[in-house]
């Protein structure tokens, strides 16, 4: 008799150690899994924000140049005047040409019936598989590269008055070169020769996005 209350008590005692374990089993289990579901759709929705931002953000840029620096002497007046090399990444979703156009707002133009920037570049008619433009564009109103391209007018009054001429600014201060691209959803003008006021015109209506790309030159 007495040996069957030892048994029963011996039962008794594993059950209830059992049921501890396994109760403890399953808090842990649950602790285990519950940040890891909380962390998932985090994680998932951040990256998916990362890679929908790199998808939509369009960017200019240069390897002659980085944003807010000096532009290079070969790429201005005071050097051989090439155009500098350009290219674009990004583009928005229904595309059909870009225009591009190089302004000094710290130089206005004396020709504009109001303070405008004075222009440096004006080319249009670039085609939307086009993702860049290549050093030296000759300064011709139908350049070779990128085919069906157009150069407009700058603001020079003589001399090479189409395509690029570079910075040339009165000694001082430097000064802020412009670079701005533009997307379009329509065709841009099939003139050439045309100013910076007359593309503008143009394309008014007709524009998906921008991106811009700022340079600097100084004349001490």
């Amino acid at each position: 008799m007495q040996r069957r209350y030892w048994y029963d008590g011996t039962m008794a005692l594993a059950a209830l150690l059992c049921g501890a374990i396994c109760f403890c089993s399953g808090c842990s289990g649950d602790q285990g899994k519950q940040p890891a579901s909380s962390a998932g759709p985090a994680v998932s929705a951040s990256a998916g924000q990362a890679e929908q931002q790199g998808q939509t953000k369009f960017t200019l840029t240069s390897r002659a140049f980085e944003y807010g620096q000096p532009i290079p002497q070969k790429y201005t007046g005071d050097g051989e005047d090439l155009s500098p090399p350009l290219r674009w990444d990004g583009v928005p979703e229904g595309t059909k040409e870009f225009v591009l156009i190089c302004d000094d707002p710290d130089a206005p133009s004396p020709d504009a019936p109001a303070k405008e920037p004075w222009v440096h570049w004006v080319i249009y008619g670039i085609g939307a598989d086009v993702r860049g433009l290549p050093e030296g564009l000759a300064k011709v109103d139908r350049p070779q590269e990128p085919p069906g391209a157009l150069q407009g007018r700058n603001s020079w009054p003589e001399g090479e008055n189409l395509g690029y001429r570079g910075p040339a600014p009165p000694p001082g201060k430097p000064h802020r070169y412009y670079f701005r691209l533009y997307a379009l959803r329509s065709p841009s003008p099939t003139t050439p020769g045309l100013t910076k006021q007359e593309v503008l015109k143009q394309i008014e209506g007709h524009i998906l996005a921008e991106t811009v790309l700022m340079g600097t030159y100084q004349r001490k």
